[in-house]
């Protein structure tokens, strides 16, 4: 289950009705780096792969790969906009650490 604000909905609804190409939803990733060991992208999709995970959350299809699944179940992602950050933080229950800015994490 990935569980998505009513921020990040909204912010997420804008981008993919701002995009040039036809969007079949949201991915969710982790790659290595950032300050604690992994870290979270996010893109707009136009294909799902056949391993995909595929979830609907408020009328948002997020996409995730088998791979990344496990390590984001249950992940919250909000979207902040302050005088400081604005922009995507994640709230991983999985994480054994992570980063103050919300965007990398260690299991």
């Amino acid at each position: 289950m990935i569980n998505l604000t009513p921020a990040a909905i909204k912010a997420v609804q804008r981008f993919i009705r701002g995009s040039e190409t036809p969007v079949i939803g949201l991915r969710l990733t982790i790659s290595g780096g950032g300050c604690s060991g992994l870290q979270y992208g996010m893109k707009l999709e136009t294909d799902k792969a056949e391993d995909d995970w595929e979830l609907e959350v408020e009328g948002v299809k997020v996409l995730v790969d088998a791979l990344t699944m496990p390590m984001i179940d249950n992940v919250t992602v909000d979207f902040v906009d302050t005088l400081t950050h604005t922009g995507f933080k994640f709230d991983n229950p999985n994480a054994s650490a992570q980063c103050s800015c919300g965007s990398s994490f260690s299991v």
